[in-house]
């Protein structure tokens, strides 16, 4: 099986003129955490918007496991095992953490739109439900009500939804956005401990969270790949540090 488990090919998206993603080359290594990064309008979310089929590239190709995903729907590349975190997160607040994730793992069982299932059947799922929420910590707060977590286990209830649907590629959208320092702490490990054996691909804007994680950067500015590598070589580039501070003489570690 080739290291390569995602590869983009002159991936562009033009809206009206602007060019949003402009011949953008990616690879992403099978087992590795790859963020993407970049100031304000530099095209991330575009981008992940591409790679998962919600934008249609106006040219440029998209390969996922070596097969030309290009032209498939949402449905057909998550079938593939491509998902991202938002299309879950929305935490069904008035159930228990322990079914909101039975509802991910319904998706494996076709009983995923079935919602009248009876609660008898449902229970055999509740095994590995279970399993997943000590995954990510939550073993504890099972039998709670969603809605009641604070907001960073919240977020680690989306990442155990995203697991119970079996990604073999998690793409993560801002996974510590709007967090405080404990919590941003606590996510950025939970990721690191999931991602054994797992490839993800992540937006992030919190440097000290990339530099921790990610085996492999890819920098965007203005929709162009502007530098791609360990966050050491990034962190050191003096195109970066102009894009994110203005003055290449300024640290990227401070920028957040």
């Amino acid at each position: 099986m080739s290291e390569l488990i995602l590869e983009t090919r002159g991936l562009t998206r033009q809206f009206a003129g602007f060019v949003a993603v402009s011949e953008v080359n990616l690879q992403v290594r099978r087992g590795h955490i790859h963020a993407l990064i970049g100031p304000n309008g530099a095209g991330k979310t575009t981008c992940f918007n591409l790679l998962t089929k919600f934008l249609a590239p106006t040219r440029g190709r998209i390969l996922f496991n070596g097969i030309d995903i290009t032209r498939e729907a949402p449905d057909q590349v998550a079938r593939r095992g491509v998902i991202r975190s938002f299309q879950i997160s929305a935490v069904f607040p008035r159930l228990t953490v322990l079914q909101n994730v039975r509802i991910g793992l319904q998706r494996q069982t076709g009983w995923s739109m079935k919602f009248w299932q009876s609660e008898r059947k449902l229970h055999v799922l509740d095994a590995r439900a279970r399993e997943l929420l000590a995954e990510v910590g939550l073993a504890d707060v099972a039998d709670e009500v969603a809605g009641a977590l604070p907001y960073g286990r919240k977020r680690a209830l989306e990442i155990a939804t995203t697991l119970a649907m079996e990604p073999e590629l998690m793409l993560l959208d801002e996974p510590t956005q709007g967090m405080g320092h404990e919590d941003v702490d606590r996510v950025t490990e939970l990721i690191r401990r999931v991602a054994q054996g797992r490839t993800v691909l992540m937006v992030e804007h919190n440097m000290k969270v990339v530099s921790r994680i990610a085996d492999r950067i890819t920098v965007l500015q203005r929709g162009s790949v502007l530098a791609e590598g360990s966050y050491a070589d990034v962190s050191a580039d003096p195109r970066v540090l102009e894009a994110y501070m203005g003055t290449p003489d300024a640290a990227l570690q401070g920028a957040h």
